[in-house]
């Protein structure tokens, strides 16, 4: 069986997208689409801006929205029997299977942008990456630490990503060193995705999601907060706004899809994040890529 995976904050870069602009007509046409949507020339941004325009939050989620849902387009689908997105990927693989448009799904990743740097403009926080530890430990270890700090992204075994109160991720990246991990980085990022920090941004995406219309799933998909197939309407809304506050179970979303007979992953975005992770996860799929 066939998944499609999508990509989330941290794989855009310079020149994203250019080549699929120039490759066919009805991607040139949908990618310029995104310009009038948003009101500002993110193409621009996308083909010719820095990297350091490329990684604010309101840029960088439309950019690789807008990559992802392009990049889908040279595919069709291909057969795929489930889906799946992390964190911000959520929003293409829905596009993939059908519940969101391509206009609806890049208001929505907006309006979330904007709520987050918003979020962490009001409130700067920060996260980190810690390697080479269990699960467990560093649960353990967040729970422990007086202040807000919790487990944020499950990326693979062996890799999880904490999120919180500056003091808290920095005491607690203190304790996962003492406990063994290889490494306890702080991340270059100004706030504290997929934790309680994250309530004002989540109050506003529930809005937003209200205000859409979402379409019966062509094919489930696999959402980070439960990690398992959905097909309910009502479900994938609830979940999108859980994730925001919520952790992104990489991990055992991409064990329990190849438990429910996914073999083959094909990255649908920019960069190859997902393809690493999916290959520190199960060694007996296959792993390719369409960008």
């Amino acid at each position: 069986m066939k998944a499609l995976v999508f990509p989330g904050q941290g794989s855009q870069f310079v020149g994203m997208g250019k080549e699929l602009y120039d490759s066919r007509k009805d991607i040139k046409d949908l990618m310029e689409s995104a310009n009038d949507i948003l009101g500002f020339d993110i193409l621009s941004i996308m083909f010719k801006g820095t990297e350091e325009d490329l990684k604010k939050t309101e840029v960088t989620q439309p950019s690789i929205f807008i990559h992802s849902v392009a990049a889908l387009k040279t595919i069709n689908g291909i057969g795929s029997e489930m889906v799946a997105g992390h964190s911000l990927g959520e929003f293409s693989a829905l596009v993939a299977n059908g519940v969101l448009s391509f206009d609806d799904g890049l208001k929505l990743v907006a309006a979330r942008a904007n709520a987050m740097q918003e979020a962490c403009d009001a409130n700067p926080s920060s996260m980190a990456a810690i390697l080479g530890l269990a699960d467990e430990k560093v649960e353990e270890i967040c729970a422990s630490i007086d202040g807000i700090v919790v487990p944020a992204n499950y990326n693979c075994p062996g890799q999880l990503v904490i999120s919180g109160e500056t003091a808290a991720v920095e005491l607690a990246c203190e304790k996962m060193k003492e406990a063994g991990a290889k490494r306890a980085l702080m991340l270059a990022v100004n706030g504290a995705f997929h934790s309680p920090l994250m309530q004002p941004a989540q109050e506003k995406l529930a809005a937003a999601i209200e205000k859409t219309k979402f379409r019966t799933p062509m094919i489930p998909v696999y959402q980070n907060i439960v990690t398992k197939a959905v097909t309910d309407q009502e479900e994938i809304k609830q979940n999108l706004i859980k994730q925001l506050t919520g952790p992104v179970k990489w991990t055992q979303s991409v064990q329990n899809m190849i438990k429910d007979g996914a073999d083959t992953f094909i990255e649908v975005g920019p960069g190859k994040t997902l393809q690493g992770l999916i290959k520190k996860i199960s060694s007996e799929v296959t792993i390719s890529s369409a960008v």
